[in-house]
């Protein structure tokens, strides 16, 4: 296996004693898993309010929860100095404290292990030589990446915790959530590298309007983490129409100045913009699919492209009767993990289609290579 550098590309050799190593793979898509897990476990605690029930971070201690009456009693009480008790959950018993606080240990604990799963495979297979130093380092930036998404939880949750606040603030919860995203896409984009077998030659427009998808998405998954943080979802509670009309009044969206502080700060204008990206968002799936008809009729990407359709007509879909139910637990949560599942579908499309693009596609002659064949780099 040769080292391709720093940053995953599409390596090709022929012959099936190159086969990408099996346990690498199925290690790469477990790591997938595992951050959509956390995400998950995340929305159900910011969308049950458990986010500020541990009032501390401590890396290694705070893996050991409550052991004894004492134990839950001092946290208990800890948790009753900060606002969100006082201004939100005055009067709250042990044993409903003890359900909210179970969800964010569970959170923590999930990134523990997260960590875990990632760094001891990662040293294992680097010291048997079964992946390169290129992929190596590569992973260790995702890596990397995981650190600093767990710092800005800690920021995000202290954002809670001053004085006034019953809730993180949301461009805190934005950029956590968006870190997260981008590691998914990482993720997402190695393990569907590590793939072998043979698919139908495609145009590199087909790759780049499959691109365009993957940042349609992230996108307004970066909208949807500001509607969850200011809880725009609890507010205009209809559809299509937002308060009696399809487009509020210039003094409703901009009522602060500068007018950019409104896309952070004005719930109208939050979700407004959610709304009008998610039409987007269905007009460009919708258009992505009939194009990949007229450029690559018949083949594997075409049917991505209309799953992709497909998929994003169904988180539209969720995402109003999310809104019309007022956010309750089960919606808000589905379209969120709806979301998490959408955006790793259009980097599987963007990868298979990139890798399947002739122009991309050299070897050491300087001569294309038949699609297929086997991959030794992610």
């Amino acid at each position: 296996m040769r080292d391709r550098g720093f940053f995953p590309g599409p390596a090709f050799v022929q012959g099936p004693a190159f086969l990408p190593d099996r346990a690498v793979r199925a290690w790469i898509w477990t790591l997938v898993g595992f951050v959509l897990a956390m995400v998950t476990v995340g929305g159900a605690t910011r969308l049950t309010g458990s986010g500020l029930s541990i009032t501390e971070w401590a890396p290694v201690t705070g893996a050991i929860p409550p052991l004894s009456e004492a134990a839950w009693l001092a946290e208990f009480e800890r948790y009753r100095q900060i606002d969100q008790y006082r201004l939100l959950n005055q009067g709250m018993s042990l044993a409903e404290f003890q359900v909210i606080y179970w969800w964010e240990w569970g959170h923590r604990q999930l990134g523990r292990a997260l960590g875990f799963v990632f760094f001891l495979p990662l040293i294992w297979f680097w010291l048997r030589s079964r992946i390169t130093t290129g992929f190596a380092l590569t992973l260790i930036a995702i890596g990397a990446l995981g650190g600093m998404q767990a710092f800005v939880g800690w920021i995000m949750v202290a954002s809670g915790l001053e004085e006034g606040m019953i809730a993180v603030a949301p461009i805190k919860l934005m950029t956590h959530l968006m870190l997260a995203s981008i590691i998914l896409v990482a993720l997402t984009w190695i393990a569907t590298g590590l793939r072998s077998g043979r698919v139908e030659p495609t145009p590199r427009a087909v790759a780049l309007g499959a691109y365009g998808l993957v940042g349609v998405i992230l996108f307004q998954t970066a909208l949807g983490a500001l509607v969850a943080g200011s809880r725009a979802g609890w507010t205009y509670n209809t559809w299509p129409l937002m308060d009696g009309v399809f487009i509020p009044s210039m003094a409703v969206l901009f009522p602060l100045s500068p007018w950019y502080a409104n896309i952070f700060d004005t719930v109208a204008t939050i979700q407004f913009n959610h709304r009008m990206v998610a039409y987007l968002l269905v007009g460009y799936a919708l258009w992505h699919a009939w194009r990949v008809g007229r450029l690559a009729p018949g083949t594997v990407h075409l049917r991505h492209a209309r799953i992709m359709a497909g998929l994003v007509l169904a988180q539209v879909v969720l995402g109003i009767v999310t809104l019309l139910l007022a956010v309750p637990l089960w919606a808000g949560l589905a379209h969120q993990v709806f979301a998490m599942l959408l955006l790793a579908m259009a980097v599987v499309h963007a990868r298979i289609a990139r890798d399947a693009a002739p122009a991309r596609r050299r070897v050491d002659t300087g001569q294309p290579l038949p699609v297929g064949g086997a991959q030794i780099s992610p």
